[in-house]
């Protein structure tokens, strides 16, 4: 799928591509509007329409990855949410081995994810993903979303990255968009992010539901 000798550096987003975005979906989708219901007395149905409108206000900036800006707007203790929960997070089961190979094949594995550090710190910390990367960078270090340019120009310089010779994946068409915008060479859609989910259907790029499927050339581009 990938011409590997071209590629030096992975480029990883975190939630949906390395971990289940079940736990993220059920935190946003289900525990903030049900918490929400009680906080304010209200029906679940009302407080479901507040949430919805609340996030679809600053869809695709990086207040919708805040969780400073939400539990000041919605008045809620977003990280004691996030630990309520916490046994749900997970790694997919496919992405151990698949950054296990990357590292046999000598390819740099860096995390770029849009999570808030207190976010990305509770992950990693329950998963262990850390063990396995090179690097992580919050979006909010750089004071950019990951679907606007400023951002892959910090992360370009951060990292002193050569951007054609890295591979960028990530659950989000958007995103996986504006990693190409900014001269990413090569880009890959995950299919499944929410294991509980039907999957969804990317279009514009190459996508994939396994890592196993990458395993084979990987190893071999690496011993030939």
């Amino acid at each position: 799928m990938f011409p590997w000798q071209q590629i030096d550096t992975v480029l990883l987003d975190m939630d949906g591509t390395l971990l289940d975005l079940h736990f993220d979906n059920c935190i946003w989708q289900q525990l903030v509007p049900q918490t929400l219901s009680l906080q304010r007395q209200i029906s679940l149905t009302q407080a479901q329409g507040q949430v919805e409108a609340a996030y679809q206000k600053v869809a695709g900036t990086l207040d919708w990855y805040c969780l400073d800006y939400w539990q000041q707007t919605l008045g809620l203790d977003i990280m004691a949410l996030h630990y309520r929960l916490i046994e749900r997070i997970q790694m997919r089961q496919d992405s151990m081995p698949f950054l296990l190979a990357l590292k046999q094949a000598g390819k740099k594995r860096l995390l770029l994810t849009n999570a808030h550090p207190d976010n990305l710190a509770l992950k990693l910390e329950h998963t262990g993903l850390e063990s396995q990367l090179d690097g992580q960078l919050s979006s909010h270090t750089s004071g950019y979303a990951k679907e606007r340019p400023e951002f892959w120009q910090f992360a370009i310089d951060h990292f002193d990255l050569v951007p054609e010779r890295c591979l960028f994946i990530d659950d989000s068409p958007s995103i996986l968009a504006a990693a190409k915008a900014a001269g990413i060479g090569f880009q890959l859609g995950i299919n499944n992010p929410d294991s509980q989910k039907p999957h969804q259907v990317i279009t514009d790029f190459p996508a994939i539901h396994d890592y196993q499927v990458l395993l084979q050339d990987l190893l071999i581009s690496h011993s030939s």
